[in-house]
Parts: C-alpha cells; structure tokens; sequence
C-alpha cells in the first residue's frame, strides 16, 4: 500500500491536468468558432457575374414578341417587363414582385431565356427575313455539294427530285421567288419539313394558296414556340394503381348487384 499511494496519486494529478487541458483547448476552439465569419456556400451564387444580354432576332425583335412565342399566357405579363434588357436581367425575385406568379411560370420564363442566350431557338428562329412578325418560305432544289464521292440516293433520281439534286425550304424575303443566297449554300429552316413530292409542313405553318404547296408563311403567334405541359392520367404516377385499383373495386361492386 505504500507503494501504490504514490503511483494513485500521480494517474490522478495525470488525469486531472489532462481534462484542464481538454477543457481549455476546447474553450479556446469555442472561442475561435464564434470570433470566426460564417460564410454559407449559397450567397456565393450572387456574386457570379450576369451573362451577356443577347441581341434580338428577326423573328423575335423584342420582349413582347418573346413572351407571345413561348407561349402559357406569359404575354398577359408583357406590360410588367419594360424592355429586352429588362427581359435578360431580371432575377427571379425581382420577377416575383412585378406580380408574374405562380413560381412555375416564372421558371419556365427563365428557361427560355437561357435557351435563348445559347442561341438554341425556335421554329423560325433562324429566318433573316423577317415583315411584320411573317417570314416567307420556298421550297426549292438545290445541288448536292460533297466533298467525296456523292451517295447513291443523291444520284439517282426519284420522284421527288432530280439526280444531284436535295430539297431545301428556305426563308426568301417578301415578294422574292428565289433564295438570295446562292443555291449550294442554302439551308434549310430549322423546324420545317417536306412531306410527300412537294408539300412544306412544320409547325404554325400557313401555306400560301396556288403555290402548290411550294411556299409557306409561318407568323409569330400565341405558343409557337411552347413546350407543352404533360397533363396527369388518374392521379399520376404515385397515385394511378391506387386510383385504378378503386375503380376496379367499384366496377366490380356494380357487378355484384
């Protein structure tokens, strides 16, 4: 017992002066912690600079004429939006205060705007000659330029069109009857597809009488360029087996009657 005395007494002062210590470097860290800013990794999303305002386009000269394109009755909100550089730099909150609800609708007007900024447009969004929110199309045959040896497809001849030949609906200005630009350079309007020997389809388009299906008007209009929301069958996906299995239980309860 005299011997463990001396061995007790110094585990103790050990322990003792160990937990002053833990306590001590702990107090100092608590310090530390409080004297410390706080920074949140979320306010750093404001200091991004905003990304160029895009300029308008022929199809789409200004802010009013966006909102009618993308269409779920954003042009109602036309008026709240004082100009093309307003369009591009609002943010969300600020949207919300002009009164431009429900959140929904302002996302989607968000989404478009950015796909607009990438140059990722619409049908008629690639139309240089634009009047009066109409662009005038034709469709007409132009050579097949290969820098190899051309395919079998583009050097027979069809019913559809001569040998060497592809078929290209263009944007012509009003009143012209040929594409300005040279026929080996033409492209085709985005969004716009010919169907049969000679017939212009496409979204929104309106073909001109007597043309025989050769020329076609496609005008600015209320959700030309809408993505169309996808509507629920029987409640959606988390409630359609509920919903289908109640509606066999009371088909078969009118059965059993």
């Amino acid at each position: 017992m005299i011997l463990r005395r001396p061995l007790l007494n110094a585990s103790a002062s050990a322990s003792a002066s160990a937990s002053a210590s833990a306590s001590a470097s702990a107090s100092t860290s608590f310090s530390l912690s409080l004297s410390l800013p706080q920074i949140s990794t979320r306010s750093l999303h404001h200091r991004i600079p905003l990304r160029p305002i895009p300029q308008p386009i022929p199809f789409i000269p200004d802010a009013p004429t966006f909102l009618t394109a993308i269409g779920r009755s954003l042009s109602a909100h036309s008026s709240k939006i004082p100009s093309w550089d307003a369009l591009f730099s609002l943010t969300s909150p600020q949207l919300k205060d002009l009164g431009i609800e429900p959140a929904r609708t302002r996302r989607y007007l968000l989404h478009w705007r950015e796909k607009f900024r990438n140059g990722d447009y619409g049908i008629g969004g690639d139309c240089k000659y634009v009047s009066d929110g109409v662009a005038e199309l034709q469709l007409v045959e132009a050579p097949v330029v290969s820098k190899g040896r051309m395919t079998r497809r583009s050097a027979i001849a069809t019913a559809t069109h001569a040998p060497g030949t592809r078929r290209a609906v263009v944007n012509v200005p009003a009143g012209a009857t040929a594409p300005v630009e040279p026929l080996e350079s033409v492209t085709s309007v985005r969004g716009v597809v010919v169907t049969g020997a000679k017939t212009i389809k496409g979204r929104s388009i309106e073909l001109v009488k007597g043309s025989g299906g050769l020329r076609a008007r496609l005008r600015v209009q209320e959700g030309i360029w809408e993505e169309r929301r996808g509507h629920k069958v029987d409640g959606g996906e988390r409630r359609k087996a509920e919903t289908r299995a109640k509606r066999r239980a009371a088909e078969n309860k009118e059965k059993q009657r």
